[in-house]
């Protein structure tokens, strides 16, 4: 699971845009809620990405957004959000399935011709360049069955933070291995990088626009 300043860095949303889409008129709920704080799932991830995606780099309105997902629920797709594909078409937003696109904003129904995107690739969102989902850094990787998507350093379980805060502390990157057998100095350096990243996602961390 992830703390929202994760789900943020690895979906291209803003903390604070999380925040507003948790709100009613709900766009994404995460999986996991307890006392207040907010945990997201790898899956939660997925349908943030899209959704960062059709506002940031092709600039769909979150009202679109909001009645994409409304068409969708009307249609009976109501399973979570990460099992659609939505793509931009145009001015309006389509689900796309088996192979056709389904306008589901300016005249829900009808079918068009779309072209899938993939948005598990880098993209430019509010805050920064979105990172790749599935190896944000060098050295790190993504994978929704090892520690249930938590980025770790590739071929091992060690989360990507207890690297990086070895680093913090003063430890070379080359001494790493001491505590870590595992981490060589150039994957201890890309977790370094990631964590950097993520710090641009915390509120204070860069400027963020208004929240929508």
């Amino acid at each position: 699971m992830y703390r929202p300043v994760l789900a943020a860095a690895l979906s291209g949303a803003s903390v604070s845009q999380l925040a507003h889409w948790r709100r009613e008129p709900v766009v994404l709920r995460p999986e996991r809620s307890l006392r207040g704080r907010h945990f997201y799932s790898f899956r939660d991830v997925l349908a943030l990405r899209t959704i960062s995606y059709l506002r940031d780099n092709d600039g769909k309105s979150l009202q679109k957004i909001r009645k994409a997902l409304n068409t969708l629920n009307t249609l009976g797709k109501v399973e979570h959000l990460s099992a659609y594909t939505l793509v931009s078409v145009g001015d309006t937003i389509a689900l796309y399935d088996s192979g056709e696109a389904i306008d589901l904003v300016s005249k829900p129904g009808n079918h068009l011709i779309a072209q899938l995107v993939d948005v598990l690739a880098p993209f430019q969102g509010r805050v920064a360049q979105v990172v790749p989902l599935e190896r944000p850094a060098p050295g790190v990787l993504v994978d929704p069955e090892v520690r249930a998507g938590y980025p770790v350093i590739e071929g091992t379980r060690v989360g990507y933070d207890q690297v990086a805060g070895l680093l913090a502390d003063d430890v070379p990157a080359e001494e790493v291995a001491e505590f870590f057998p595992a981490v060589t100095a150039s994957k201890a350096r890309g977790a370094q990088q990631f964590a950097e990243y993520v710090q641009l996602y915390q509120p204070g961390g860069s400027p963020e626009r208004a929240a929508g």
